[in-house]
């Protein structure tokens, strides 16, 4: 098949289509019999940059708008974290402004891991309304020794503002929940859920697969109704021998019977990935990669899941979650978000109808002029 973009719409699929008339200059990509997918999409990133658990020197850079689209991703939600103090939401609005500027989908969630959390305006529910690329808040932190441990009432309290907020702004309005490797898990959330009138799906708990029991609980959860997020970056290694890939928890999640409509993954790239000794000290970090997402789509294919499923976690998935309409589908009609791989990589992408890879070679969007200075 053709795929016909003008502008930042899908015109037509189908075969041997006809160069409009209009259009005197076309920019033709050949794909020679690859597989064309839709734009992935990560619902949590640090586009500002992250970590700091060690102090300065561990603070992670703002992410490029090539690291993205390298890694199949054309639309990303950013994320604070840890630090609301040396970092900003304003800081975090600036750069998705950027990466917008540069032909990505970038958003925000308001906030940072402590409760009260860190807005823009007087409250989260404020910045969802009057901030236009605000789509959530958090991501607030649980069940973590770096969190501020909200109670059930504060956390529902939040629920409510990023519920109103998204209802009057038009907004999806989750609340997106780090969930820690402290004994707690989910319960803060299953506390909020059996306490208060906040609709369990206004609550997104991510980085779900640090352990066996974690998924356990994750399944338990999707099971009542709610969304469940899986961290790509999270894979047992010598740090981390609990820790169950993103594919494999997707795997027992079916098994368990949940529908894998309730089941997205996300990177958190740029994100520190702290270690702590048994004592609780910080024994190193690393720092979390944008291409960890296309990576567990594609473990799931070699698995044997047919595409249309591997592909929902990270496109149809989070498009629900966050109210994004045609966005994670390649239709007529639909957004001009194209990725055309080669084998297990990225060949060409297409964000918004503007070619930001070709033949594997991300293309320059930097605004600065080389030489000068």
């Amino acid at each position: 098949m053709d795929i016909l973009m003008v502008e930042d719409r899908v015109a037509a699929i189908g075969p041997e289509l006809a160069t409009p008339a209009f259009s005197a200059h076309p920019t033709e990509l050949e794909a020679d019999g690859r597989l064309a997918i839709p734009g992935l999409i990560d619902q949590h990133v640090h586009i500002a940059g992250g970590g700091g658990e060690g102090g300065p020197v561990y603070r992670t850079p703002e992410i490029r708008a090539s690291d993205l689209a390298r890694a199949g991703i054309t639309t990303v939600v950013g994320v604070l974290g840890t630090d609301g103090v040396t970092r900003s939401v304003q800081g975090l609005l600036a750069t998705a402004r950027r990466l917008w500027s540069e032909h990505l989908r970038a958003y925000v969630y308001t906030g940072a891991y402590e409760v009260p959390t860190r807005t823009v305006t007087d409250t989260p529910r404020s910045d969802l309304i009057l901030i236009d690329l605000v789509v959530g808040v958090g991501e607030v932190a649980v069940s973590d020794q770096r969190g501020s441990h909200p109670s059930a009432r504060q956390l529902a309290e939040l629920g409510g503002e990023a519920r109103v907020g998204g209802l009057l702004g038009g907004k999806a309005g989750v609340l997106h929940v780090h969930v820690g490797d402290g004994p707690g898990g989910l319960d803060p959330l299953e506390r909020v859920v059996a306490s208060a009138d906040v609709p369990i799906d206004t609550l997104v708990p991510t980085h779900l697969n640090r352990s066996q029991r974690l998924v356990d609980q994750a399944i338990h959860w999707a099971r009542a109704g709610g969304w469940v997020d899986f961290t790509s970056g999270i894979r047992p290694d010598r740090h981390d021998r609990w820790a169950v890939s993103a594919h494999e928890a997707w795997l027992r999640a079916r098994a368990a019977g949940v529908p894998m409509t309730r089941v997205s993954f996300s990177s958190d790239a740029q994100g520190s990935a702290p270690v702590f000794d048994a004592a609780g000290h910080l024994a190193g970090v690393g720092i979390g990669r944008a291409e960890t997402l296309l990576e567990e789509v594609l473990a799931l294919v070699h698995l044997g899941v047919p595409w249309p499923d591997a592909l929902g976690p990270a496109t149809t998935v989070p498009a629900a979650i966050l109210h994004l309409g045609g966005v994670g589908r390649v239709q007529p009609g639909g957004p001009a978000d194209v990725v055309v791989l080669d084998s297990e990589h990225v060949w060409h992408l297409v964000s918004r109808g503007h070619v930001l890879v070709r033949e594997g070679t991300p293309r320059p969007v930097s605004p600065f002029l080389s030489g000068v200075g």
